[in-house]
């Protein structure tokens, strides 16, 4: 088997910022989105365009089943986006989006006899969805290889940084301003800088603020 990865990808910035990272570590790339009829659905017309500038092979699955059976702030425009309060989980967490992501990714994967997954989960700003924790990654990892028979490498760049880190990521890359201007992560679907309002912004510009002042500090 070639040196292959997939990318499961959004077109926001961490999953862009993993595509870049893949595209530095393996031979080929290919990339992964899902639609699930998700509130910002401009994000996979996004990552469509970003695989398509860097001649990513790029495959959108439907998901919508999703959709249905986890009404929350992301698949129903009528549910408030809010953050997680007194130990709440955000209105925006999707239960077992993670699962089904990954575990459609490794169908793909296997297809094309690639055995290396990048997701760009992250436990240190992740609100506190479980699916993003290493402890459920580490075990998906081991399911899906004893339930394919095949070996699965599931790769997180992000999982023990924060917002900061991650830009920092990726201006190592040579990427920040690209990712700052054709990524999508505001929940209310405005590509770049976003809203600023919606929880993703706020982690989002907030990141990237501290890193801006942290570099020109060292300058």
């Amino acid at each position: 088997m070639s040196k292959a990865a997939l990318v499961v990808f959004s077109g926001g910035q961490d999953s862009t910022t993993c595509l870049f990272w893949a595209m530095q570590h393996f031979d080929t790339v290919a990339a992964i989105t899902f639609n699930y009829n998700q509130r910002h659905k401009q994000e996979i017309e996004c990552a469509a365009a970003i695989a398509s500038e860097f001649n990513i092979p790029h495959m959108v699955l439907d998901m919508s089943l999703l959709n249905q059976l986890a009404p929350n702030a992301l698949t129903r425009s009528d549910i408030e986006i809010k953050a997680g309060e007194n130990g709440q989980l955000p209105t925006t967490f999707v239960d077992g989006r993670n699962l089904l992501f990954l575990s459609f990714a490794a169908v793909a994967a296997k297809q094309q006899q690639i055995r290396h997954i990048v997701t760009g989960v992250c436990e240190t700003d992740f609100s506190g969805y479980p699916d993003c924790r290493d402890v459920f990654v580490k075990s998906m990892n081991v399911t899906l290889n004893l339930a394919m028979d095949y070996p699965f490498v599931i790769h997180t760049p992000l999982m023990w940084i924060d917002k900061a880190d991650t830009w920092a990521l990726a201006d190592r890359l040579g990427k920040l301003e690209y990712i700052r201007q054709h990524t999508l992560t505001c929940y209310n679907g405005i590509i770049g800088d976003g809203c600023g309002e919606c929880p993703a912004c706020k982690l989002r510009n907030a990141g990237l603020k501290k890193y801006l002042e942290t570099k020109a500090g060292k300058q």
